[in-house]
């Protein structure tokens, strides 16, 4: 064919030869780029986590650098810095013995991993773990002996170690108030320690703050539902709250978990051994055999001196004992203990004011009813309050039967007898030979005698004083002790008279 020939392309042919340059273009466009040709690798993308993580972090949000750890860590599980900060991601959310954990893994992958150990000494001193603590800072101390970054809990650690050996010496001597300061001082430093905790609720158990301790020893039990020792501390307070039963039920739990848990054994053999006495010392009370409950209801007070509930229901019951058998001076020590272990016992309260009527002992009935008042304002308190207020009134009297020495009873007869036998005793020409104050005492003898008579004496006069009325000052004015003595002998008596 001749150079100069020239091929024509026909319509048709141009048609399609566009269409293919088109296509070509359009498939070009549709390429991947190269990371899409060649996927990210898991360290990659377990990097990429992590800076996540750590922005999130930084902003305190915790708990979304943890998921984003965790990520990084399933993609990447042998990196010991991905543990290191979800370590200290555990920390920042108190969970101390994930972060452990985490921190302790950090170590295996890479046991120069310095911040592991810093780590781990902070989780073992928040978890009250002495020894671990002072294990992973003498590591960190080995592995760069200029750092300082464990100095705090080198310095912390010291201070628990004296604080526990001051905790167990004022527990060994039952000062339970001191252990609780110590405790708390042992928290600040071990915010996390679960013994330091359940040491304190039973402490607080001993000291009758039994809602305290309950808070403590459910708080742990949420964390771990198999604690032996939290049990013992619930089983404690049912126990310092008078719930004997429940008492001894959670003692048993708390040995299945742990059959050597030495306290469980104890408090639960003193819970049925209380529980036994307190129903026998009722039984032979109910019975009337007072003197055998007496020496029960003693017997059981020696068993638990801190046990304030189940005493103060003992020591009444003992005060009850003694009035039933005459006792009033020893119901009324026993109602003081009481009301010194609980202010708030009413019936304990009064019991005392009723003791101190039958002791006629009035002020003390009377301030012993007004506190009963205060605690319940019942109608029957208002009584009991009227009477003894009245009973106190007719004390401060002189009492004309106690100064004739006669009954309340008597009969005319026998106040005219009293009166001249006592005013026979005391006239003073019996004892003119006597020292001058001997013969004042005499004549206030004789003038109260002779002031007696002349109100026993009287129907009217009589009937006001017993009934507690005061007697006028000017019906008494003209009393003449000589007078009236006169007057009995000479025409009371048949007009005898009488030398001395």
């Amino acid at each position: 064919m001749d150079e100069s020939e020239v091929i024509e392309i026909s319509d048709s042919e141009r048609e399609e030869t566009t269409s293919s340059t088109s296509e070509m273009d359009v498939e070009t466009q549709e390429v991947p780029d190269a990371e899409q040709i060649v996927p990210k690798d898991a360290a990659t993308i377990a990097e990429e986590k992590k800076k996540l993580g750590n922005d999130q972090y930084k902003a305190q949000n915790y708990q979304n650098a943890l998921k984003l750890y965790t990520d990084a860590i399933s993609l990447c599980p042998d990196s010991a810095a991905y543990y290191g900060n979800r370590a200290a991601c555990y920390m920042m959310l108190l969970n101390y013995n994930s972060a452990l954990a985490d921190a302790r893994h950090a170590i295996r992958i890479d046991p120069s991993f310095e911040k592991a150990y810093v780590r781990v000494a902070k989780c073992c001193l928040a978890l009250g773990d002495i020894i671990g603590t002072e294990q992973a800072v003498k590591t960190v101390t080995e592995l760069d002996p200029q750092s300082t970054a464990v100095n705090g809990e080198q310095q912390a650690v010291g201070t628990l170690r004296q604080l526990e050996t001051t905790i167990q010496t004022n527990y060994d001597t039952q000062a339970y108030r001191n252990v609780v300061y110590y405790l708390d001082s042992a928290l600040k430093l071990s915010p996390a320690c679960l013994k330091y905790r359940l040491l304190k609720a039973e402490c607080l158990a001993y000291l009758g703050r039994c809602d305290e301790a309950l808070d403590i020893a459910v708080g742990v039990m949420k964390l771990d539902t198999t604690s032996a020792d939290a049990i013992y501390v619930r089983g404690l307070c049912l126990y310092y709250t008078d719930n004997l039963e429940k008492g001894i039920l959670h003692f048993e739990r708390a040995l299945q978990l742990d059959p050597d848990h030495f306290k469980s054994k104890q408090m639960r053999n003193k819970c049925k051994q209380l529980k036994e006495m307190k129903e026998n010392g009722n039984m032979l009370f109910k019975s009337s055999r007072y003197r055998e409950a007496h020496t029960v209801y003693t017997d059981a007070l020696k068993i638990d001196v801190h046990n304030k509930e189940i005493n103060s229901k003992l020591l009444y019951n003992r005060a009850l004992v003694n009035t039933r058998i005459g006792n009033q001076r020893e119901a009324v020590a026993d109602c003081t203990r009481v009301l010194e272990l609980n202010a708030q016992y009413l019936k304990a309260l009064l019991l005392r004011a009723r003791c101190h009527s039958d002791l006629e002992k009035f002020e003390e009935a009377v301030a012993d009813y007004e506190l009963a008042l205060q605690l319940e304002k019942l109608p029957e308190i208002r009584r009991l309050l009227r009477e003894a207020k009245f009973a106190l009134k007719k004390s401060k009297r002189k009492d004309y039967y106690k100064i004739l020495g006669i009954g309340r009873n008597a009969t005319d007869d026998e106040i005219k007898k009293a009166y001249r036998k006592k005013a026979l005793v005391h006239h003073p020409d019996r004892h003119a030979n006597s020292s001058v104050e001997e013969k004042k005492d005499e004549e206030l003898k004789f003038k109260e005698v002779g002031e007696a008579y002349s109100i026993l004496s009287d129907a009217r006069k009589k009937a006001r004083y017993d009934n507690g009325q005061d007697i006028e000052e000017s019906e008494q004015a003209d009393f003449n002790p000589n007078q009236m003595f006169r007057s009995f002998f000479q025409f009371g008596d048949g007009g005898v008279s009488f030398d001395f």
